[in-house]
């Protein structure tokens, strides 16, 4: 085994792969990946984050670039400086051994899974909303309406990890359409907002607590972390010695796009929404569209505000979905059990379509909880994982004495001491 691996590791350190220009499949990858990291998360944002006050909103604006593009691009030369083929469970096996690896990909598939299953919830109840209250229809029962929409997204899955991609990929052009027509139109109604909080300074370890709760918000609404390990193990399979040069340039790329466009969403939110209004959508538990809709009393809002939610919550679950049957194979994988690759998809598949669809029926409130249980965990695959390896790893040596490195692992412990905090307070 080791010895095919090395002759394929061989293959490609002497097969002249070179860096051609910018490809239309780099481009699906670069939406992919925004797909991923942009979805009903991005609804809440401008409520979150922006209940901080201007002068906290305005730094973690200058820190969102940075947190999630080094961050992912540790966690993809992880990925990266395993064997040829390997996904992230078999490079942290790899790398730390048999039982480390079983760990990590348990940690991993718990982290998540129970992602995949709130979109499952969120998809139920925005198309059931939808049906009742735009389409003035009755949606069919609970269970027969859940089933149809995983199914319907699975449909997806089956057809291949490239077709999820492109899926995705074409999925993110209405939803920017849509982020950019709702920002553009909220800017004739830009009074102020948030800006009468930037006259105050806050005192510096008031700034600093109100930073340290917000970074874990503002973290996980760009994580895309379920998909790198697939971008990672496709960027070796297509550029080989050069993967990393081009992967860092797609991640940089897909980074740009999603900080200024989601900042620029966030901002028009918050010009126009009060403090006092934007505290009164968290305690409605609304998102931030779907009180703008009923600030607005604005019909066409009210009907481009589910469709909106319904785009980004599917592109978001079939990215989501990579990760977690990911995990998923490998925990079955290192149980002892070596079914077929065509077995193991069906395995995962049927898994996944009863836990989503149980679980989307019985709409379970628990549902936040278990995310925000799930925070700690990606926190530390994302950040704090890679960083270690690079201190520990010989494959990763190159990487070690860079100051983002520093940055990477300090933003990775404040994101997870912070959730911590938040779950026991």
């Amino acid at each position: 085994m080791n010895d095919q691996a090395n002759s394929v590791d061989e293959r490609y350190a002497t097969t002249p792969v070179t860096l051609t220009g910018w490809s239309r499949q780099d481009t699906t990858w670069m939406l992919g990946l925004f797909g991923t990291a942009i979805g009903a998360g991005t609804l809440f944002l401008p409520i979150n984050a922006g209940l901080g006050g201007f002068w906290p909103l305005l730094i973690l604006a200058l820190l969102a670039f940075p947190m999630t593009y080094y961050a992912h691009r540790g966690l993809t030369r992880f990925v990266l400086s395993g064997r040829a083929g390997s996904d992230i469970t078999e490079v942290v096996e790899e790398h730390f051994g048999i039982k480390a690896g079983a760990l990590i990909t348990l940690l991993y598939f718990f982290a998540i899974f129970p992602i995949l299953l709130i979109y499952s919830v969120a998809l139920t109840n925005t198309v059931g909303s939808f049906m009742s209250h735009q389409l003035h229809i009755e949606p069919p029962p609970r269970a027969l309406l859940s089933f149809v929409l995983i199914l319907g997204l699975l449909a997806v899955v089956r057809c291949g990890e490239q077709v999820i991609v492109k899926a995705m990929s074409l999925m993110v052009y209405p939803f920017i359409v849509a982020l950019l027509f709702l920002a553009v139109y909220l800017v004739p109604h830009w009074n102020g907002g948030i800006l009468s909080t930037a006259s105050t300074v806050p005192a510096p370890s008031a700034l600093l607590h109100t930073l340290w709760l917000a970074i874990p918000v503002m973290v996980f609404s760009f994580n895309h972390s379920p998909i790198i390990s697939a971008f990672a193990v496709d960027q070796k399979r297509q550029y080989g010695a050069h993967a990393e040069e081009r992967s860092s340039q797609i991640l940089s790329r897909a980074h740009l796009l999603m900080v200024a466009m989601v900042l620029f969403f966030v901002f028009s939110c918050v010009l126009t929404l009060s403090p006092s209004q934007l505290a009164e959508a968290k305690a409605q538990n609304l998102s931030i569209l779907s009180y703008l809709a009923n600030h607005f009393d604005n019909p066409t809002i009210a009907f481009a505000a589910p469709l909106i939610a319904f785009v980004a919550i599917a592109k978001s679950f079939l990215g989501h979905y990579i990760g977690a049957s990911e995990g998923l194979k490998g925990l079955i994988v290192k149980s002892g059990r070596r079914p077929g690759a065509k077995a193991l998809d069906r395995m995962t598949a049927g898994f996944m379509l009863v836990v989503c669809w149980i679980v989307a029926t019985l709409n379970p409130s628990i549902l936040g909880m278990i995310e925000a249980l799930g925070g700690p965990i990606i926190a530390s695959i994302l950040f704090l994982m890679p960083m270690y390896a690079i201190r520990k790893v010989p494959a990763m040596a190159k990487y070690r004495g860079q100051a983002s490195n520093v940055f990477v692992t300090a933003v990775g412990l404040v994101a997870i001491t912070a959730v911590v905090y938040s779950l026991l307070s």
